[in-house]
């Protein structure tokens, strides 16, 4: 079993920044990938980031150049740096952790809310 909780949620002005952090405990040598994942009310859960193992990061299209994923495996933490935030990434973010067998079990966060003022 894997455990993640998100945290860092806040409220910031259009174009400011924030950080928000996956802590990992549990089996975490059975963790690929970890990935964040958004969900504005009424809207799907939309893709943004994700890492592995071996620090490959890729982006969703609607936050290449403004968001970084970083991990730092000797505190089993992932984060999410968010910059030049717009209104519309204002969201729940939510990190998942892919197993290392593919169609493993995957894993949820709980969330953490991002709110973006106009």
């Amino acid at each position: 079993q894997v455990q993640l909780v998100e945290s860092g949620e806040g409220l910031v002005q259009a174009g400011g920044s924030l950080r928000i952090s996956c802590a990992a405990s549990g089996s975490i040598s059975s963790i690929h990938d970890i990935e964040w994942y958004r969900q504005a009310p009424g809207n799907q859960r939309e893709f943004v980031a994700s890492i592995s193992r071996e620090g490959y990061a890729d982006y969703g299209d609607s936050v290449k150049g403004r968001f970084t994923i970083s991990q730092d495996k000797s505190k089993m933490l992932v984060y999410l740096e968010m910059n030049r935030l717009r209104p519309e990434d204002t969201a729940t973010y939510f990190c998942k952790a892919l197993h290392v067998v593919p169609g493993g079990p995957q894993y949820w966060g709980q969330g953490t809310q991002v709110t973006v003022s106009d």
